[in-house]
């Protein structure tokens, strides 16, 4: 077999390694690198593990608007903006609607785009048949254990049951370390770090928090919208969306945005319930009637206000004009800035992401291909940057595995007409 002969592998069939098979593979219409073989390697028994369980199984597959500001990197800012926008949402969306044949819906509530089906298994099970309408050759149950460079340019691929791969290049898109029960692993952080490549240190991120003891764990299953801060330079760090009372401690959209400042840096958590600040609350206390308990439960479920009650050391029938001062300010306080009592996490297990990862400057931003080593292309989790609940973390999987995807391919082209170590044109 000549080094012609040789496929692109892409290691992991995730949200990334998908797309990037499939845009190793691109139609005639796309130019160059349509006759190269690519093989696509995956551990589990079917691909696309994470895809299947995101959305409570309906899959946000985008948001309606991107983000960047609220992507989280140890890395260049600007780097990750770049990476972000190499494939502008609007084309993502075309894509998964003319090329994968799937009809997505905006839910204008929450500025999510899911598939019209609200099922997870029909973007999986699509991209999957796209990428074998492509000529992409996958095999299931395939564990990597080792990887790496040829004298010739190429890549070793060493599997676990012996058998050994030759690839002209490869895309490592294997994620991460979150929801191990999926199938991720951590492997391509072993496979990256021995080929001299820095890791900035990984941690769990979206992740939910817990108490120890779970001391609102009989307000379980109450939900809301709330406002948390973490206290830091200037305003700090504020997510604000829906907020979960689990059995164990706390979930929920806002809470698993600001997780990561927790699970790194220990930070205190401040939770506003509703939408009235510190004044308004003053001037409904002051000026209301009735009971205490009775602007409380106008803008909170009841068992939360009478938590909040108790925790303030108010009856919740007392008279508003029988409140003293100083029981007012420290309601307005619990009501304002409560002192969530996190204690720890739910780790990976539950993590939607993993945070850290690759140095982006450790890859070109147009091709994904590795600085350290030609013909390495990264992709998806593995790379040092993610996102906030709401398709995100999607989004960032398309484009980085497309333009992963896109540089292999143009890299053999390049190599194969000479002119090797040339730039390609960004994807």
């Amino acid at each position: 077999m000549t080094g012609q002969d040789h496929p692109i592998a892409v290691i992991g069939a995730g949200a990334a390694g998908l797309l990037a098979a499939i845009f190793s593979r691109p139609t005639a219409s796309q130019g160059a690198g349509s006759s190269r073989r690519v093989l696509l390697l995956e551990r589990t028994r079917d691909g696309g593990r994470k895809i299947l369980v995101s959305g409570g199984g309906r899959c946000n597959v985008l948001p309606s608007q991107l983000e960047p500001a609220r992507f989280v990197t140890d890395s260049s800012p600007n780097t990750l903006r770049k990476m972000l926008h190499s494939w502008p949402l609007a084309e993502q969306r075309r894509f998964f609607e003319d090329e994968v044949g799937l009809e997505l819906v905006l839910e204008p509530e929450t500025g999510k785009l899911f598939p019209a089906s609200n099922s997870a298994r029909q973007v999986r099970d699509g991209l999957v048949a796209l990428a074998r309408r492509r000529g992409v050759e996958i095999r299931f149950e395939s564990l990597v254990e080792g990887l790496a460079p040829r004298p010739d340019g190429g890549w070793s691929i060493r599997l676990r049951d012996g058998d050994g791969i030759i690839a002209a290049s490869v895309i490592l898109a294997t994620g991460g370390k979150s929801l191990p029960g999926t199938g991720s692993d951590g492997l391509g952080f072993e496979l990256v770090r021995g080929l001299g490549h820095t890791i900035h240190p990984t941690y769990p991120a979206l992740t939910p928090l817990t108490a120890e003891p779970p001391r609102h764990a009989d307000l379980a299953g109450i939900s809301l919208d709330v406002t948390i801060t973490a206290p830091g330079p200037g305003k700090g760090f504020t997510t604000r969306g829906g907020f979960l009372f689990t059995h164990r401690g706390y979930s929920g959209p806002a809470v698993l945005d600001i997780s990561h400042l927790a699970v790194r840096s220990r930070l205190p958590l401040l939770v506003q319930w509703t939408d009235l600040d510190a004044a308004t609350w003053d001037r409904a206390l002051r000026e209301g009637s009735g009971s205490v308990a009775g602007p409380l439960r106008r803008h909170l479920p009841d068992r939360l206000a009478e938590a909040l009650l108790g925790e303030a050391g108010i009856e919740a029938g007392r008279p508003l004009h029988q409140l003293r001062r100083e029981e007012r300010l420290r309601l307005i306080e619990l009501l304002t800035r409560y002192p969530l009592p996190w204690t720890g996490d739910e780790g990976y297990r539950k993590a939607e992401v993993t945070g850290g990862g690759v140095a982006l400057s450790e890859v070109d931003p147009r091709t994904l291909e590795s600085r350290l080593h030609p013909g390495l292309f990264l992709c998806g989790e593995i790379l040092d940057a993610f996102g906030p609940i709401g398709g995100h973390n999607f989004a960032w999987a398309w484009a980085t595995g497309r333009a992963a995807g896109l540089g292999a391919s143009d890299h053999l082209r390049l190599r194969h007409s000479g002119i090797e170590g040339a730039q390609a044109e960004p994807p």
